[in-house]
């Protein structure tokens, strides 16, 4: 980590960087400050101090009802004793709904109040003894009429010897032996849209990135080298795929170990992961990574601006997310990180998952986009009511980049859409159509019309074409039938993140062990329950053993039992030894990121 000695005594070590500026500069008139007290992480609570400057008769503050995930959580359910200051003098303050609160005055105003967290994951907010894991969105109110101006946030009190980092805002001051760490936004947006995590942690910087690539590890079970390899692979692939870095610093914000589970969530500068050891790490951060482009500055219209108030409906995340899954996946295979073998057995288990699932048949990858707020809702995700746009949507971005690639003669590619889309909308400062603009772009790079394609299997819900396309990539797709493992129970996280059963099989081992509906599963084989469990099952085999803690009644019962076993059909993706020189060529293009054309007979 830099420092930089100043004439003074003191030494300002940054440890976040700074959003939405390039300077150092002090926060000017009219910022709105955000002071986060931790003194006593013990206690899972954040005492918050928001100074508003320039209020002229009244001011009304709200607290998002959703951030991280397309869920309505209603993070004020989470905030206690709202009071409003004009300096010393307490003003009255009236709740107006359960997320806004309207206070009169002139001048300075400030808002105290006090908020509850201990949720681990990187889609919540966790302090406790350990450490603290912010996403700043759940914890701070902010003007509803004012998102878009200049904002500071302090951590005044962070105990003695934990360090605080992120992508974001923060540098640590040390004047005359306090400690301190703050740092300033443009905009509240761009505030939330930077995590911190504060304690006892490891880090480091990416050997040889430029623009700089930190690396926050908070946890266990695992291996600097292994982590830094990877990493640095998976940087340098994808930084060379989007022709150059869209930021001037970065922060990976790991959490690695006993308690972790699974998955990650992007931010502008920054990701957060959270995986039970670093064997996973690769295949989050490949997703998360390419995130920079898209979502976070390829943007669907549909998400952009942010409403923190009420769900925001969009048909793109079938892109926005399974493409950027495609991504991850190409990453892999292309950095080294995988053989061929793996991207095949990968895209393989996609098909399966995909085709398991009856709603195929009539959830379009749109529709299913635009229905990701019903996710919290145990019904809507059984196999019989919804497709994931993860999945769906990875299928769709390998099935159209090799329609690209036989149509240009492999001179052009999904690569190709992608950068072209980066330089169309991301460095335009424009957000894109949904699936309109990915069409449109895709018929400019491949010079000719994809509106049958996206009719059929991104609009409508016709059965994919995998055989007649795979094979123009010299790939062949085989069914076998299989014995799979199954849990025997339903279980949903709910307004709170915690996992609740829902439904349990008769007869099923989970039956006989007495899981019962309604019990809160609070570890799951010695850690956090996997954020997708569908995934996690589909990696098991039957009779492997499941050991939860769940909690009934006040009380916490272990519990554990074999998993059981049903048969499916897989779907297996292999190299067909009689594809055509072109088909070859187009294989190999698509596993080392290349676009030479074939040469003509």
């Amino acid at each position: 980590m830099r420092s930089f000695s100043f004439l003074r005594s003191n030494i300002v070590r940054f440890s976040l960087l700074l959003l939405g500026s390039a300077c150092l500069s002090a926060p000017g008139f009219g910022t709105i400050r955000y002071e986060l007290s931790m003194a006593h992480p013990e206690q899972h609570l954040f005492h918050i101090t928001m100074t508003i400057p320039d209020v002229h008769s009244e001011v009304t503050v709200q607290m998002p009802a959703w951030n991280a995930l397309y869920q309505i959580r209603d993070f004020s359910s989470h905030v206690r004793e709202v009071d409003a200051f004009a300096g010393a003098d307490k003003l009255p303050i009236e709740k107006l709904d359960k997320q806004t609160w309207r206070t009169k005055g002139n001048g300075t105003i400030t808002i105290r109040y006090a908020t509850y967290w201990d949720e681990p994951g990187p889609f919540a907010t966790q302090v406790n003894s350990e450490h603290a894991f912010i996403n700043p969105a759940m914890i701070l109110l902010y003007v509803t009429d004012r998102k878009a101006e200049d904002v500071h946030i302090s951590l005044p009190d962070v105990p003695g010897e934990w360090q605080a980092a992120g992508a974001s805002i923060n540098f640590i001051e040390s004047m005359g032996g306090a400690r301190s760490f703050g740092g300033d936004a443009a905009s509240y947006d761009a505030l939330v849209d930077a995590p911190i995590e504060a304690g006892k942690f490891e880090e480091f910087e990416l050997s040889g990135a430029k623009p700089e690539i930190w690396v926050v590890i908070h946890g266990d079970t695992w291996k600097k080298k292994t982590v830094e390899s990877e990493l640095t692979r998976i940087c340098q692939y994808e930084l060379k795929l989007m022709e150059g870095a869209p930021f001037e610093r970065y922060v990976f914000i790991l959490h690695i170990g006993k308690g972790a589970g699974g998955g990650g969530m992007e931010h502008a500068n920054s990701t957060a992961i959270s995986v039970p050891s670093d064997e996973y790490l690769s295949g989050v951060a490949a997703h998360e990574f390419f995130h920079l482009w898209n979502v976070k500055r390829i943007r669907p219209a549909t998400l952009y601006p942010v409403d923190y108030t009420r769900e925001q409906y969009t048909r793109a995340l079938w892109f926005a997310e399974g493409v950027t899954s495609t991504y991850g996946s190409l990453t892999l295979v292309r950095s080294g990180i995988w053989n061929k073998q793996q991207f095949y057995a990968d895209l393989g288990e996609q098909i399966s998952e995909l085709e398991a699932r009856p709603a195929n048949h009539w959830q379009s990858a749109e529709q299913s986009s635009l229905d990701a707020w019903l996710e919290k809702y145990p019904l809507y995700n059984g196999a019989d009511e919804s497709v994931s746009y993860y999945t769906k949507g990875q299928i769709l971005g390998d099935l159209l980049d090799i329609l690209i690639r036989d149509r240009t003669n492999n001179e052009k590619s999904l690569d190709d859409v992608l950068r072209q889309m980066n330089v169309d909308f991301a460095k335009e400062g424009k957000a894109y159509r949904d699936s309109l603009d990915i069409r449109l772009t895709a018929e400019k790079v491949a010079g000719g019309s994809f509106e049958d394609f996206f009719q059929k299997y991104i609009a409508g819900t016709e059965a994919l074409p995998y055989q007649e396309v795979l094979s123009l990539a010299g790939m062949e797709l085989r069914t076998v039938e299989n014995k799979r493992a199954a849990l025997g129970f339903f279980a949903q996280r709910d307004a709170s993140g915690a996992l609740v059963v829902k439904s349990v099989e008769n007869g099923s081992a989970a039956a006989n062990a007495d899981l019962r509906i309604g019990d809160t599963i609070v570890n799951w084989n010695g850690g956090e329950a996997p954020r997708r469990l569908e995934r996690w099952i589909y990696e098991q085999k039957p009779g492997n053993l499941l050991r939860l803690r769940v909690k009934r009644e006040e009380k916490e019962i272990q519990l554990e039992f074999r998993l059981s076993g049903s048969k499916e059909i897989l779907y297996q993706v292999t190299e067909d030894a009689h594809a055509s020189e072109k088909a070859r060529h187009i294989r190999d293009g698509i596993l080392h990121g290349t676009t030479q054309p074939v040469a003509a007979n």
